[in-house]
């Protein structure tokens, strides 16, 4: 396992976590981390987050998020022992919403 791909599953593991039980912001709603892709230079890191609900919900979910890196990336140095965090770039994971979509026409 390449150690980029290890740092992904430890982040998700963590970030979930975290997002589950320390974020306490209404405007959250319900977050599901399904992935998270450290660049090479393990600077960066893209966590891909769903949401329950409708789009302007997503939209409020990712300004919930990104109002809380500093805190989720604080929190992350407690729990992993590397030497920087990446720095995180929320992002809306719509890929259910498309492979919903896709079925739906198909299904026509």
């Amino acid at each position: 396992m390449a150690r980029t791909d290890k740092l992904d599953s430890i982040l998700l593991r963590e970030i979930s976590m975290i997002i589950s039980q320390e974020i306490n912001d209404p405007k959250l709603g319900f977050p599901t981390v399904t992935e998270v892709d450290v660049a090479p230079d393990l600077n960066t890191a893209k966590v891909y987050v769903s949401f329950l609900g409708k789009n302007y919900k997503k939209r409020d979910g990712i300004d919930a998020l990104r109002r809380a890196k500093g805190h989720i990336k604080s929190l992350l140095a407690k729990r992993i022992k590397i030497r920087k965090i990446p720095d995180l770039t929320f992002i809306v994971d719509d890929t259910l919403d498309k492979a919903d979509r896709i079925e739906e026409l198909l299904s026509k």
